[in-house]
């Protein structure tokens, strides 16, 4: 097995259970670097309300049987085995009380518990017809090989195309790979008009090819980011613009008898920063009593409707995980084995299945690993 990540020990260790003699070669110097820096360092480890539906990809079905063979219920029953103080979060995310060590531990526990070989600093070289790998560590030899190398998100945390590239070695296609769950970077010249709002967050509904997302955005000084856009940006392409709802199940309305400025009244619904910005960018706020009917609908029409068009994402770097990988339409969605290469198999975020904000990400690692380790 190739990567001591989510995926790659989830499935170690499955395939320990049954007996089989496992090593798992990981490059880094520690294995589930990404884990441990995940969620703030808390590790969002999975939400209990997965559905099939939080995952993009190509096939949108594809995902279904891994999960529900392997459902969060099931993750944390493990972590309550290990004995690991969890809580919720909003939106059914469960995160670590302590440390997404924990989570780290608990894996290699589980792991030394059933005879798995883990070798950390271990670079792979090449991969031999019959796989046999040459690698730093010596050559393996294996009848599954198993390949949980993650995705191009995070390169500072070790991160590389080599998934792909055994991919493309066996012939296997590709869905084409970009960041998500990632800031986007204003243009110039919306930077001008709003990079003075770093900081500011505001409930919104974020909606980016063809879907919506209500949760927080956040300013930064580059452009934005927060839940809804990091959702969002899973969805967007180059040149297209983001719909934002500044002011989401909100009626912009004149309240009775009150001598107030527009302004004003807008800023009883978002931060006064961006209530004194955006009428600033509009060319000054004016008392509700001198603005009819009309331009207080098209007021609210235009906060109910910001469009943005970002210059691009802020790249891997700043990216929570990869979309697009290997597709789907070349592995089998009970096991994970390549079609026509028997023995081979891709799990994890090296997959064309890319989860939403939450701790879905996690839950694919975890059922990916979990399906494939019933068969290698």
């Amino acid at each position: 097995m190739i990567g001591a990540g989510a995926a790659g020990l989830m499935c170690a260790i499955e395939a320990g259970k049954r007996g089989r003699r496992v090593a798992v070669l990981e490059h880094s110097a520690e294995v589930g670097r990404k884990i441990l820096i995940s969620g703030g360092g808390r590790c969002n480890f999975t939400n209990i309300h997965t559905r099939a539906d939080h995952f993009l990809s190509a096939n949108p079905h594809f995902a279904k049987s891994a999960l529900a063979r392997y459902g969060p219920a099931d993750f944390l029953a493990m972590i309550e085995r290990h004995a690991i103080p969890y809580h919720e979060k909003t939106l059914g995310q469960l995160f670590c009380d302590r440390s997404a060590r924990d989570v780290v531990d608990m894996l290699e526990k589980e792991c030394a518990q059933v005879g798995v070989r883990i070798v950390t600093g271990c670079t792979v070289r090449g991969i031999a017809p019959g796989y046999s790998l040459d690698t730093s560590a010596g050559e393996f030899r294996c009848d599954s090989l198993v390949i949980a190398t993650g995705g191009l998100s995070i390169p500072k945390v070790g991160a590389t195309p080599f998934g792909y590239t055994i991919a493309r070695q066996f012939g296997l296609r590709i869905v084409e790979c970009r960041p998500a769950l990632v800031p986007l970077a204003f243009t110039r010249s919306d930077a001008e008009r709003y990079g003075g709002l770093a900081g500011v967050s505001t409930l919104v509904d974020a909606t980016a090819g063809g879907r919506t997302f209500r949760e927080k955005l956040l300013f930064t000084h580059r452009g934005l980011s927060g839940p809804a856009i990091l959702q969002a940006s899973s969805y967007w392409r180059p040149g297209e613009g983001i719909r934002i709802d500044l002011l989401p199940g909100i009626d912009l309305t004149r309240p009775a008898g009150e001598r107030i400025e527009i302004r004003t009244l807008v800023s009883r619904f978002v931060p006064k920063r961006l209530a004194d910005r955006w009428f600033e960018i509009q060319g000054g706020s004016r008392p509700l009593a001198a603005i009819a009917d009309r331009e207080l609908e098209a007021i609210s029409a235009a906060l109910h409707n910001w469009c943005v068009v970002p210059l691009g994402t802020e790249g891997y770097e700043k990216a929570e995980v990869t979309a697009g990988g290997v597709d789907t339409s070349e592995l089998s969605s009970k096991t994970l084995e390549v079609k026509k290469a028997s023995g081979l198999y891709f799990i994890g975020e090296v997959v064309d299945v890319t989860g939403h904000l939450g701790g879905f990400n996690f839950q694919w690692a975890w059922a990916s690993g979990y399906s494939a380790g019933q068969y290698v």
